[in-house]
């Protein structure tokens, strides 16, 4: 099969955020064979003190379950970047709270993306929030 195009490659890291731990497991052999490296990690914490952890256990994951090569600088850098970007689309809705969820990425060709799921935390009020963040990266 080809590459797919960016659109196919985040809805399956977003896929991958919202799996479950046997789901994860099904999508990785799937996607597996469609040439599309994927990964998920699961995060928690106070969202302030967590965006380092969450950006450490991104690249951590991935290099993990192949989906970036250690040592390559261009791609940690992308993977960071992606992580950051979907970071950044939660940051407004989870500053200063309690934050749980799971990181799921997806590389295909030149393209990377990080899904973040998050559930937000206030007392018994929670909230869900989703971001996403897509980089292009030589192909392996």
């Amino acid at each position: 099969m080809g590459d797919l195009e960016s659109i196919d490659v985040a809805k399956i890291a977003i896929k991958m955020a919202l799996s479950s731990r046997e789901e994860e497991m099904e999508f990785k052999e799937k996607y597996s064979k469609m040439h599309v490296r994927t990964a998920a990690v699961d995060f928690g914490g106070d969202f302030n003190n967590s965006i380092k952890k969450i950006i450490e256990r991104t690249l951590v994951a991935a290099k993990r379950e192949g989906v970036i090569e250690e040592g390559k600088h261009v791609q940690e850098g992308a993977l960071i970047g992606a992580a950051r970007e979907a970071l950044s689309q939660v940051t407004q809705k989870a500053l200063g709270l309690n934050v749980g969820g799971k990181i799921g990425m997806a590389r295909c060709g030149e393209h990377i993306c990080v899904a973040m799921f998050f559930g937000v935390g206030f007392l018994n009020l929670n909230e869900v929030a989703i971001g996403l963040g897509h980089r292009s990266i030589p192909s392996f």
